[in-house]
C-alpha cells in the first residue's frame, strides 16, 4: 500500500507536474494529449484556483488542478476539475481517490458553489457528480460532462465554459 501525502504545488514542481500529467495521459484514447500544456497555461495566466500534488518519499506521484468556469445563466463561485493526473506506475492506489477529495475538500472551505467534471460517469459518481439537465458544455458527451453542489442551494442552468486554456 502506498503512503502519500498531498500538498499544494510549489514552483519547483512545475516540470514534474507536467511530465506526470503528460505520462498519465499517454496512449489514453479519449485523451488530447495536451492536457500537460493546459495546466502550464493555467498557470501562467493566473487561471489555477487549485493545483496540487501527491508526493510520495519526495516525488511527485499525482497532480490534480481546478480553474473557475463561467456559466451562461451568470452562477457565480463554480470551478472546472481537471486535468487529474497518477503517475501510471501508481494508478489503482488511490491516489487519484484521494486528490479528488481534498481538491472539493479545499474548494469547498473556499466556499465555491459548485464544480464541475468531464469524466467517466462511474467513476466521478463517487464523489456526488451528477448530469445536470440544462448544465450543458457541448464539447462533451452529455454523459461525461457532470456537476457536483457545494455551497450551492441548486444547480445552475445554461452552457459552461472553461478557461480558454483549454483550447475550446
Amino acid at each position: 500500500m502506498s503512503t502519500f501525502h498531498i500538498r499544494a504545488e510549489e514552483s519547483r514542481d512545475f516540470r514534474t507536474i507536467y511530465e506526470v500529467t503528460e505520462a498519465a495521459f499517454a496512449g489514453i484514447d479519449h485523451a488530447a494529449g495536451t492536457e500537460q500544456e493546459i495546466v502550464d497555461k493555467l498557470r501562467a495566466a493566473q487561471a489555477l484556483s487549485l493545483s496540487a500534488v501527491a508526493e510520495e518519499n519526495g516525488e511527485i506521484i499525482g497532480h490534480i488542478a481546478a480553474s473557475e468556469v463561467l456559466i451562461g445563466g451568470g452562477a457565480q463561485g463554480w470551478f472546472g476539475i481537471g486535468p487529474v493526473s497518477v503517475r501510471p506506475d501508481k494508478q489503482q492506489q488511490g491516489v487519484g481517490f484521494a486528490l479528488m477529495g481534498y481538491a472539493l475538500d479545499q474548494l469547498r472551505a473556499d466556499g465555491a458553489s459548485g464544480v464541475v467534471v468531464v469524466g467517466g460517469p462511474g467513476y466521478y459518481r463517487r464523489f456526488g457528480f451528477e448530469v445536470v439537465p440544462g448544465l450543458v458544455y457541448p464539447q462533451a458527451p452529455p454523459e461525461y460532462f457532470m456537476a457536483a453542489r457545494l455551497a450551492a442551494p441548486e444547480f445552475p442552468q445554461g452552457i459552461v465554459e472553461y478557461h480558454s486554456a483549454f483550447g475550446e
